[in-house]
């Protein structure tokens, strides 16, 4: 079978999806730009503050992209490039881009607050507690394994290193010029990609050779800067500009498949069972991304809120950024599935990020582009988004550690004047926490922390559709389409982590068994706590639509 067969196959039914889903999605749910959106009522400078819908377009996808929907779909190739194509297309359509769009605009109605104050509100307090616990612990693992997968691809390919760090003081001048000296967007954006290129051509010509070590230790200090600094002066404009990079990586991609034609030669199906691991629900669990992924809401819900100009741009950010994704996701299976058996499995020993660098970089050999500079720009664009994946996880890491502590007091009323409150309140003081909790996890192998955090990503995925659904059901909306992906998500990770918690224990890695354990009892509670409102045997006060 053509693979180009399958890609346009894929991007006609995610462009119809688009249209007439996401379209009926946005009307259900009442997009309207006669609404002022947070990010103007709520404008602070730092995390409130409006963006253009382009430039916006570029942060919340190269922040939910990372290197997810590229290593979930290539791992996950083992049971056949059937039942992973089929996840990609179904799950990114009904369940991953109806979870984005469902947590932007219910974050959008709550004035721009996290899913776990919207829990709070639709749900109450205790259930608001477990879920920014719940949250946060996700977040250590997510920032654990893509510092791992970024510390491991800089040592890889330390021209890749270079060039990542060349990228930070261009987004600083990016986002100087623009914001604060109204510079043109088109103008500064097209200086910005010249200058991202000259970036690339430096780090290829003047690669940056570091331990694992100490990369760790240096991307440790520059996330938690990125966590603290002014939204407008780093995260939002790194994002965009690697937007690009990632545009131009999915752009030769999509290109030099149509003109390379690779077929697909890896089996289609290979059996429930491989080695000893089952269909369901490994597969699920190990797609992550690139159908599903819980750390969508948080972005959608914890920076994209607070930045949206209109509300109608919620459609395109929300629903359209993960069709996007979910053609990242294509491609990166098209690149394990082109390959014989013995193939794959000899690149899969360096990782999935060097099974689809080697299969964009021979792709793009049809292009006239020298393969070692392809697999090289391919190998940098991975490393650039699981950057971006961990400053954006970090500050969030940081919201969720911040809302925890801000309603104690020693009367237990909600107020933020107790003295442990304003420590852990600290902006500092919760980054640092949260940073250094997520490298004592990083010394440990991303391929052992990568199912665990696939299984807390994707259960993450159904409480937030379980917080989307009370707020419709407390406003006396439709919430039909999220309770059937909700209660498939619940029952795909909880029977996952059950077995993980069986296989680090018999490995002896306790660490994650705790993780693991704390996250199966904190989904329980939350389902516990919400179940009334969902079959309507008790309902909070209406919220806002």
């Amino acid at each position: 079978m053509s693979a180009i067969m399958l890609l346009l196959g894929a991007v006609v039914i995610f462009f119809t999806a688009y249209t007439f889903y996401g379209g009926w999605l946005a009307r259900q749910w009442g997009l309207t730009d006669e609404r002022k959106t947070p990010a103007h009522t709520m404008y602070d400078g730092i995390d409130y503050a409006p963006a253009k819908a382009p430039v916006l377009l570029g942060h919340h996808f190269a922040s939910i992209a990372g290197a997810g929907p590229i290593n979930g779909p290539i791992q996950a190739a083992i049971f056949g490039w059937i039942p992973v194509v089929l996840w990609i297309v179904i799950g990114s359509i009904f369940l991953g881009a109806a979870h984005d769009l469902g947590s932007l605009i219910a974050s959008l109605r709550h004035k721009g607050k996290s899913i776990g104050d919207i829990i709070e509100v639709n749900v109450g307090l205790t259930a608001k507690r477990l879920f920014l616990l719940f949250s946060w612990l996700t977040l250590v693992l997510i920032v654990a394994a893509f510092a791992n997968i970024v510390a491991d691809t800089f040592v890889a390919t330390p021209q890749a290193a270079t060039a990542s760090l060349l990228f930070i003081p261009l987004a600083v001048a990016f986002g100087f010029s623009v914001y604060r000296r109204n510079a043109s967007l088109t103008a500064s954006t097209i200086i910005g990609v010249i200058i991202l290129a000259l970036c690339i051509v430096i780090g290829y010509f003047a690669p940056l050779s570091l331990s694992k070590v100490m990369w760790i230790i240096i991307l440790a200090v520059y996330i938690i800067a990125a966590s603290v600094m002014p939204v407008w002066i780093l995260l939002q404009p790194r994002d965009y500009l690697n937007s690009f990079l990632l545009y131009g990586m999915m752009a030769g991609g999509i290109i030099g498949i149509l003109l390379y034609n690779p077929q697909i030669r890896l089996p289609a199906f290979t059996g429930f069972k491989v080695g000893t691991q089952y269909l369901f629900p490994m597969l699920f669990v190990t797609v992550a991304c690139g159908a599903i992924s819980g750390f969508h809401s948080l972005v959608a819900s914890g920076t994209t809120a607070k930045q949206l100009d209109r509300e109608r741009d919620a459609r395109i950010i929300g629903y359209g950024a993960m069709l996007i994704e979910g053609v990242l996701a294509m491609i990166a299976i098209i690149t394990a599935a082109y390959l014989t058996g013995d193939k794959f499995a000899a690149l899969m020993k360096a990782g999935p990020t060097n099974v689809f660098a080697d299969g964009l970089g021979t792709f793009m050999t049809s292009l006239g582009v020298n393969f070692t500079i392809g697999k090289t720009f391919a190998a940098l664009a991975v490393s650039a988004f699981a950057l971006t994946t961990l400053d954006t996880a970090t500050r969030l890491g940081r919201f969720a550690f911040q809302e925890f502590f801000e309603n104690i007091s020693e009367s237990g009323e909600k107020t933020q004047s107790s003295p442990t409150a304003r420590f852990f309140g600290n902006r500092y003081v919760a980054s640092i926490v949260t940073v250094l909790a997520s490298v004592v996890l990083a010394f440990t192998s991303w391929k052992v922390i990568w199912p665990i955090f696939g299984s807390a990503n994707q259960l993450l995925a159904a409480v937030a559709l379980l917080a989307v659904a009370t707020w419709l059901a407390n406003a006396g909306r439709n919430n039909s389409m999220l309770i059937i992906p909700m209660i498939f998500m619940f029952a795909v990770t909880l029977t996952a982590l059950f077995f993980l918690i069986k296989a680090n224990a018999a490995a002896g890695n306790y660490l994650l068994v705790v993780f693991a354990v704390l996250l199966f009892i904190l989904a329980v509670l939350l389902i516990i706590q919400a179940y009334g409102i969902l079959t309507g045997k008790h309902k909070k006060t209406m919220t806002s639509m």
